[in-house]
């Protein structure tokens, strides 16, 4: 119990450092805004508010610590979003957990993001006032590895770090004036980033309580000016509202869970989940997410079946997006 406390005593305390170096912080300053994007179908069909919920692979995305009770050997999940202005982001996670968890769970993971061919052009002195250079593509990739381990029967934690990488490609700065040919230069970046978390079974019926602190990293910066991670700071509480009804095994479950989230360069957030699981098959989710300028509200459904002992599932998420249209989400799971 004593290590428990300690353990929740500093990570709180070190949260609060965080956010206090954070007062004269300016919103929408941040770069690579690619790794706070939710693109489980199952967390944003919660309102991403999914801190304290238990997930296996996916966790990694969002709360290291609740991978610890991962109950299967491998844990394996890929998906797509087709984003809007016709970016795509993919990702895939891996976790396994050898000796029923006894020594920890470690997982892998990916995230890609391909934003299409964009045109490229320079101001020029002629009749169209600029040149056309031609097209570009952009990519953004990160590789993590993460470790997570339960320390007693109601308290994990869970560590996470990211090779992360984004390349706009070459700009063209100027023109040179003796051979006429763009002068160019390189713009990739890469740094490594870290994500920690606790997670907490408070012995309460169900009642579940975590916290996440994501992309903790360096400052960083292309040309001249810096730019920092979108580092942000979750706590969550979830129950299983069927609990205060029933105290059947076999029960569905209603879960209901509660994110506050305190982003580096966005007002703070209160988000909202829920999912009904009818005989651990089949899930319907609604979610609500405040203080966005196009979209709230989020629905979703998935479906899981295991055959001789390897499981199957799907997950698909729904978000209408404002004026950039409707939000499709796909994932596919396997575990073992």
């Amino acid at each position: 119990m004593k290590i428990r406390i300690t353990i929740m005593v500093i990570c709180f305390a070190f949260s609060l450092q965080v956010l206090s170096a954070q007062e004269n912080k300016k919103l929408a300053q941040t770069g690579l805004k690619f790794l706070n994007l939710s693109t489980d179908p199952r967390a944003v069909g919660m309102g991403d508010a999914v801190t304290s919920v238990e997930s296996g692979a996916l966790s990694v995305f969002f709360n290291p610590a609740s991978l610890a009770r991962q109950e299967n050997f491998l844990s394996a999940t890929f998906g797509q979003t087709n984003w809007i202005a016709d970016i795509k982001h993919i990702y895939a996670s891996v976790s396994i957990s050898p000796m029923q968890s006894s020594y920890g769970v470690i997982a892998i993971s990916m995230q890609s993001v391909d934003y299409g061919d964009i045109p490229e052009t320079i101001i020029a002195n002629n009749a169209d006032g600029y040149l056309d250079l031609g097209m570009y593509k952009p990519t953004a990739l990160a590789f993590g590895v993460t470790y997570s381990r339960a320390l007693s029967d109601r308290f994990s934690v869970g560590g996470n770090i990211r090779y992360v990488s984004q390349n706009l490609g070459q700009s063209t700065n100027s023109l040179d004036v003796t051979t006429n040919e763009p002068k160019k230069s390189d713009n990739k970046i890469t740094t490594t980033s870290y994500d920690f978390g606790m997670f907490y079974k408070t012995g309460f019926k169900s009642l579940n309580f975590a916290m996440s602190v994501r992309n903790f990293s360096k400052e960083l910066k292309f040309q001249k000016e810096g730019f920092q991670l979108p580092l942000i700071f979750k706590i969550g509480i979830s129950v299983n509202a069927m609990d205060f009804f029933t105290s059947s095994k076999d029960a569905d479950v209603f879960l209901v869970s509660v994110d506050a989230v305190h982003p580096r360069d966005y007002p703070e957030q209160i988000n909202l989940g829920f999912e009904y699981v009818f005989m651990k098959s089949m899930s319907l989710r609604a979610g609500y997410t405040p203080n966005n300028d196009e979209y709230s509200y989020s629905f979703g459904a998935g479906v899981q079946q295991s055959i001789e002992g390897v499981g199957l599932g799907v997950d698909y998420s729904y978000t209408p997006f404002g004026i950039f249209g409707n939000i499709n989400r796909v994932e596919v799971q396997l575990f073992f």
